[in-house]
C-alpha cells in the first residue's frame, strides 16, 4: 500500500493495530457512533474553548463562550463544573505566556525520501531570542511525567515541524503538556539526535506500510483494546455473522448521512 504522508494517528494506530488501521485508513470506516466517549466530548469541548477564547482575559468573557459552544458536545453530568475549573486554571497559565502565532495550525512537512509528516499543534509561542513553545492541551486528570514525554513520539513530531517550518534549531523549541484541570504545564526539550531517531523510526514504518498488503492488515488483541472504536467490528472480540451485519449498518447510515 502506498502512502507518502504519515500523521501521529497513523503511525499509533498501525503499530498497535493493524485491522485498525485498515477500518480506519485503509477501507475509511466510520467509527461506530457508540464509541465517543465522555472524555473524548470533554477534551474537545476544553479544546475549543481555549482555541477560541485565547485572547479573551476576563472569567465572564470565556464563560460566555463556553456556553455559546457547550451544545455542539456531549457532555455527561459527572463533567459538570470542570470546565469552570478549566477556565480558571486557563486564565492564570495564559497571562503568563508570550505571543501566540498559531492555535490549531496544520502542518505538511517533509522528512526521508519521499515522504510527508502531517498533524495539527494546539498551540504555539514565539519567545524571546527565537525561542518556540509549543503547547498540547491534555483533559485527563493522569499527568504524564518528563520521562514519559521523551518517549511521546506526538511531541517529537510537532519539535521537527516547528523546526522545519520556522527554520528555528531543535534546542530552542520547548514542548509541553499543560493540564488545565490541575493547571499544571510539562514542559521538556529533545536533542538533536532523538529527533534524528524519531525521524528514522517513522521513515521505517512508513515502509512497513508501503510494504503491507491489505490482508496483512489483521487484528492484534492487547492493551489498547478496551478504548479501540472498532471493537465492536474486531473479530478477537466478534462472530463474523455480527461484524458483517454491523458493517452493513455503518455503511448503510453513512450513505444515508451523505445523500442528506
Amino acid at each position: 500500500m502506498h502512502i507518502d504522508k504519515i500523521s501521529e494517528s497513523k503511525y499509533k494506530t498501525f503499530k498497535q493495530c493493524k485491522l485498525k488501521y485498515r477500518y480506519k485508513y485503509v477501507d475509511y470506516i466510520p467509527e461506530p457512533e457508540d464509541a465517543n466517549t465522555d472524555a473524548l466530548h470533554f477534551g474537545s469541548y476544553i479544546h475549543k474553548i481555549f482555541e477560541e477564547g485565547y485572547k479573551l482575559s476576563e472569567e465572564a468573557q470565556l464563560v460566555k463562550l463556553s456556553e455559546e459552544i457547550k451544545g455542539q458536545y456531549k457532555l455527561s453530568s459527572d463533567y459538570t463544573g470542570k470546565e469552570l475549573v478549566c477556565i480558571k486554571n486557563f486564565l492564570t497559565f495564559n497571562k503568563k505566556l508570550e505571543e501566540t502565532i498559531a492555535t490549531e495550525m496544520s502542518f505538511e512537512v517533509n522528512f526521508g525520501k519521499d515522504m510527508k509528516l502531517n498533524g495539527i499543534i494546539d498551540r504555539v509561542i514565539k519567545g524571546k531570542n527565537n525561542t518556540y513553545l509549543i503547547i498540547d492541551y491534555k483533559t485527563s486528570k493522569k499527568e504524564k511525567t518528563k520521562v514519559d514525554l521523551y518517549q511521546d513520539t506526538q511531541m517529537k513530531g510537532y519539535t521537527y515541524a516547528i523546526h522545519k517550518l520556522y527554520e528555528v534549531p531543535i534546542k530552542n523549541i520547548t514542548v509541553a503538556h499543560y493540564y488545565p484541570i490541575t493547571g499544571n504545564l510539562v514542559p521538556i526539550q529533545y536533542t538533536q539526535s532523538q529527533i534524528n531517531a524519531y525521524l528514522r523510526s517513522i521513515e521505517e514504518e512508513v515502509w512497513r506500510i508501503r510494504k503491507s498488503k491489505k490482508t496483512d492488515l489483521t487484528a492484534t488483541r492487547n492493551e489498547f483494546c478496551n478504548w479501540c472504536p472498532y471493537k465492536s467490528l474486531c473479530p478477537e472480540f466478534n462472530e463474523p455473522r455480527v461484524i458483517e451485519e454491523s458493517l452493513k449498518k455503518i455503511k448503510s447510515s453513512s450513505k444515508a448521512s451523505n445523500d442528506q
